[in-house]
C-alpha cells in the first residue's frame, strides 16, 4: 500500500509534520487499519489556497504507485472539532477522487 499525505501550506511552517509521521509509524488513528507493507511514499503541502499544486502532484504520485492520498488533520480538524475548515477541502478532495485514487480525511487528528 502506497500512501501519500497532502497538509495545509500555512501549517506547514509552524508544523513539521512529525505528528503524521508518528501516527503512521505507530499505526494508530487514521492509519491504523494499513499493514506492515504500507509506505509514505509522498508527503507534500496543498501549495496554498486554493490547493493549486495538489492535482499536479496527484498526476505524479500516480506514476509511483500511489493507492491513497491522506488529507492532513491540518487541513480537516475544522470537519470535527471546531477548528477553522480549509476552505478549499470539499474541492481538493474531489479532484483527487477524480483521478481515481482514494482519499481519507485525516492522519492523527
Amino acid at each position: 500500500m502506497k500512501i501519500a499525505v497532502v497538509r495545509c501550506e500555512i501549517v506547514s511552517e509552524v508544523c513539521p509534520g512529525v505528528g503524521c509521521f508518528k501516527a503512521f509509524n505507530e499505526r494508530r488513528a487514521y492509519f491504523k487499519d494499513y499493514g506492515d507493507d504500507a509506505e509514505i511514499v509522498g508527503f507534500f503541502t496543498c501549495g496554498g489556497c486554493s490547493g493549486r499544486r495538489v492535482m499536479r502532484l496527484v498526476d505524479s504520485l500516480k506514476r509511483y504507485g500511489v493507492d491513497v492520498i491522506h488529507l492532513g488533520s491540518c487541513m480537516t480538524m475544522g470537519e470535527r472539532e471546531g477548528y477553522l475548515p480549509c476552505p478549499h477541502l470539499d474541492t481538493i478532495r474531489a479532484g483527487i477522487e477524480s483521478k481515481g485514487v482514494k482519499v481519507v480525511s485525516g492522519t492523527h487528528h
